[in-house]
């Protein structure tokens, strides 16, 4: 369980003054002798369990958007949604260092690999032949990303797999009786009269691939939103704040087969 903060007093202290340091006076003009207006570089907009979320991390995350394939044709991130999803990351990854889980941690061989399948999923990638050193470039100069960047991308990604893998996958049970109705009512109905069925024993490990991402998503959707109840979250920017009584938005875990195919 993640602890909250004992002094509110002290951490707003602290946010106070990461303000203040984000905050660069120029100094005198040496044309005018007049003092130039403070120029604010970065400030923070949010603090989850002491932890600042700068208005330049919200930046960054609709910047990194673009290396989800599954939102494209979607609309550019709000940066009241990318502050949803920095909090409840920053909640999962306290948790995961609270839990001492190093062993979610990828190598850098996972990581690597996982960044050249993402220049081939991509669907702008596939356009713009990201293969190609030049290609990949173009496209990371467009977005204004960095291959380092991407790399921790990735091995965020890769990180909450493990982690969701390691800790939830051991309470899920997917019976033959699960698996052979799924088969009956969900995917036989998908076929046109006439058109060849596969036989239940073909598909029936796709099938409990599919039961078993749908009961993760349940038990880490319910994880997800115990975190946000139990931790201390506050939204300093009211522009972005969520409605009053809205459910925490939730980090839908990233799966390598996310679409369900016949």
């Amino acid at each position: 369980m993640i602890s909250r903060p004992k002094n509110r007093a002290c951490l707003r202290g602290a946010i106070l003054f990461a303000m203040v340091a984000a905050v660069f006076s120029v100094g005198s003009g040496a044309q005018d002798g007049q003092s130039q207006a403070p120029v604010v570089l970065d400030r923070v907009v949010a603090v989850v369990n002491q932890t600042a979320i700068l208005a330049s991390d919200i930046d960054d995350e609709i910047r990194a958007s673009v290396l989800d394939p599954v939102r494209t044709g979607q609309a550019e991130l709000t940066r009241q949604r990318a502050l949803e999803l920095l909090i409840s990351r920053t909640l999962i990854q306290q948790q995961i260092r609270h839990e001492d889980l190093l062993t979610t941690e990828p190598s850098n061989e996972e990581v690597k690999a996982r960044v050249a399948e993402l220049r081939r999923m991509i669907p702008e990638c596939v356009h713009q032949n990201c293969e190609s050193s030049a290609g990949w470039n173009a496209f990371l100069a467009k977005h204004q990303l960095t291959e380092a960047r991407v790399e921790d991308y990735s091995k965020y990604r890769l990180e909450i797999l493990a982690f969701i893998e390691q800790r939830f996958r051991s309470a899920i049970h997917i019976s033959p009786q699960d698996t052979e109705n799924y088969y009956r009512n969900t995917l036989l109905p998908q076929y046109k009269p006439g058109e060849p069925i596969p036989p239940l024993n073909e598909v029936a490990p796709r099938i409990e691939e599919i039961l078993l991402q749908q009961q993760l998503n349940v038990l880490f959707d319910e994880w997800l939103t115990n975190l946000h109840n139990q931790g201390d979250v506050e939204v300093l920017d009211p522009s972005l704040e969520k409605p009053t009584g809205a459910t925490p938005t939730q980090i839908r875990p990233p799966d390598p087969k996310e679409k369900e195919s016949r």
